[in-house]
């Protein structure tokens, strides 16, 4: 016993010896880089970036400071704000392996979902997973599923019309972030896996519950510590009452994806278009080593997670701006008021209205507010404007320093997107010489780019013209921001996420 507690004691002053070395060593090489004085010096800045608007103090930080802005976290660990263009190019494109996610958004990620392709990291395995998931994300895959999204959307409207009729109005109170994330998981559930959550009853339904309260809750004391500390601890996840929502989570999900699992090799159908049989038949086809249950299972995870919480926040985002534009809203409606539904083809192609509206949405809401990268090793990183008026172009970032990609800020640059940058003006969108979805991080890019944009894009536009075809919106209330997982909508001053429109029937 005594030679483990001596054991112990040489770990801890091991432990804490680094990572104070690596304190020290990352403010000398960082020294010059300008940024906030520290608010607090046990949580840097991380209790005001918590508890502030989301997103509002990257931007403050950005505009005073500059391109790269240096701040601190909790004890004293250094964190870089990036939003110079030459840096982001290269660490999402030439360098994006040596950036690799920072070690506690990796244990989140394992925790929940597994080792699926949003933990793995290196080149060699995160191009074999992307072997194996990429053609059932692909633009012909999302293609082929287009008439699954119509189909959903058109259980919603079924729905909705209930709504009106319980009521005997034609003017109804609809709360759309509810709506909004269960036609993300079915949708994503039919069409990735051939199986029917059957959220669109409006029922109460356990799984959307469990993924919604792992989130979506109002910030609290326990979430801010968790928050701020898994940079530095990525075991604190697993404490506490949130360590016990992620682990039934993901038991959740997991016992889901076994059962469909078996199911799909039981049918093994040559001929099925599902997201779930692409994805195994393609693992046959390029992998020397198969995946395994598990590795499928993490997968499968990982596509319902991503399918349904940036999804449900985009949706919630664009019916809140459509209900703020009555023109566009009108507009857009006349747009999409052709006979019969578009096809993938047309959703990107032959409503320009919708698309510029779409585009704009995902500009001023990007559901993800930071991208997070950790470098793998100490590196120079290219600059496009030197830091503080150096003169020098580069930038040596020291080993296990976390940068952060504020995609909110990138996307209200105001030497990219001119002067009424923090205004939403969809109209920005219809010059086509000028602007392009390219210049978007919503989804990031780069070979770490999310491989689900265009499967995302096409069911939130197939809902938009089913739903604008019915219905009218409008917005009572005044609406914030609130950062939960993904940047969400709610009512100011209340605690979760909510966007409750006035909605009316025009058919």
């Amino acid at each position: 016993m005594l030679y483990i507690y001596h054991f112990s004691i040489a770990f801890a002053f091991v432990y804490i010896l680094r990572f104070f070395q690596q304190r020290f060593s990352s403010l000398f090489a960082l020294r010059h880089v300008p940024g906030p004085k520290s608010s607090s010096w046990v949580w840097g800045e991380e209790k005001v970036l918590y508890y502030n608007t989301p997103g509002a103090l990257y931007l403050d930080w950005h505009r005073t400071y500059g391109n790269v802005v240096k701040f601190t976290g909790a004890f004293g660990h250094q964190l870089l704000s990036v939003t110079d263009p030459h840096a982001i190019s290269f660490i999402l494109g030439e360098g994006a392996y040596q950036f690799p996610k920072p070690k506690g958004v990796r244990a989140w990620f394992r925790m929940l979902l597994g080792e699926g392709i949003l933990w793995v990291e290196g080149k060699e395995a995160h191009e074999k997973q992307r072997r194996s998931v990429g053609p059932a994300l692909s633009v012909q895959s999302a293609r082929n599923l287009t008439p699954v999204f119509y189909e959903n959307a058109a259980k919603m409207v079924s729905q909705w019309h209930k709504l009106f009729d319980a009521q005997h109005s034609d003017e109804i109170v609809i709360e759309i972030t509810n709506w909004a994330g269960r036609f993300a998981l079915d949708t994503v559930g039919r069409a990735t896996l051939s199986y029917d959550f059957d959220c669109l009853r409006g029922q109460p339904h356990a799984l959307a519950e469990t993924l919604d309260g792992l989130t979506n809750h109002e910030k609290s004391l326990t979430s801010f510590y968790m928050k701020a500390l898994f940079w530095l601890l990525p075991s604190i996840l697993h404490l506490g009452k949130k360590g016990q929502m992620i682990r039934k989570t993901r038991k959740e999900l997991g016992d889901l994806a076994t059962d469909i699992l078996k199911d799909a090799e039981a049918v093994s159908d040559p001929n099925s278009k599902t997201l779930m049989s692409l994805m195994l038949r393609a693992d046959k086809a390029t992998a020397a080593v198969r995946m395994d249950d598990e590795q499928v299972a993490a997968q499968m995870r990982t596509i319902i997670s991503a399918g349904y919480e940036p999804v449900s926040a985009t949706i919630a985002w664009l019916f809140f701006e459509l209900s703020m534009s009555p023109e566009w809203q009108q507009a857009i409606r006349e747009e999409v008021s052709t006979a019969g539904d578009p096809t993938f083809d047309e959703l990107n192609n032959a409503y320009p209205l919708l698309d510029a509206f779409f585009l704009e949405t995902l500009r001023l809401h990007p559901p993800v507010l930071e991208n997070h990268h950790e470098a793998a090793e100490t590196i120079s990183i290219p600059l496009s404007e030197s830091v503080a008026g150096s003169g020098d172009l580069h930038l040596v970032v020291p080993k296990g320093t976390i940068i952060s990609l504020p995609v909110n800020v990138i996307q209200k640059d105001k030497s990219t997107w001119g002067f009424d940058a923090d205004d939403f003006r969809p109209e920005r969108w219809l010059h086509r010489g000028t602007r392009t979805s390219r210049e978007l991080l919503a989804f990031s890019v780069g070979p770490r780019g999310c491989l689900g944009r265009n499967f995302a894009a096409a069911e939130i536009k197939a809902l938009t013209v089913t739903l604008l075809r019915h219905f009218t919106f409008s917005c009572p209330h005044e609406i914030e921001a609130f950062q939960s997982f993904v940047i969400r909508p709610r009512v100011k001053g209340e605690g979760s996420s909510s966007l409750p429109l006035t909605v009316r029937r025009t058919l």
